[in-house]
């Protein structure tokens, strides 16, 4: 199966298992989605994430994350995603110009040449690079 937006799948795929509380959510493995999955699990926004092989395609799997709210409810620890840059609009930000996604509640994605960064280490870095998405 042939997608158009990798990205755009996968915080689709990650939005839809929120949505029926599912504690794990399988993908296409790539490389950006890995070096994505990194920065999920390193903000806390994922439990974790692993890389297995698969029959045709490797395949990643990320174990969500919620936050327990009495005995039944359970919160999930990502409120939100949203794509920014696609494949027909392209988003590029300058250092200056990295958005604080949610008034720094939530965190802005973005490639750059030093590699796949939160708009914070970016900020940090003074580099920009194409805003990937954002997550609250």
């Amino acid at each position: 199966m042939t997608v158009t937006d990798p990205i755009a799948d996968m915080l689709t795929r990650i939005r839809n298992a929120l949505a029926r509380s599912a504690d794990e959510v399988a993908l296409p493995s790539s490389q950006l989605k890995e070096a994505i999955a990194r920065i999920l699990k390193e903000e806390g926004y994922i439990e974790a994430y692993e890389v297995e092989p698969g029959e045709s395609y490797p395949v990643l799997r990320l174990r969500l994350k919620y936050l327990q709210q009495g005995t039944r409810l359970r919160r999930p620890a990502i409120r939100g995603l949203r794509r920014v840059s696609g494949p027909s609009r392209r988003v590029y930000v300058g250092a200056g110009e990295i958005p604080n996604t949610r008034d720094g509640l939530g965190m802005a994605i973005l490639s750059t040449s030093q590699g796949v960064m939160t708009g914070r280490e970016a900020r940090e870095r003074r580099i920009g690079g194409e805003l990937l998405c954002e997550i609250w």
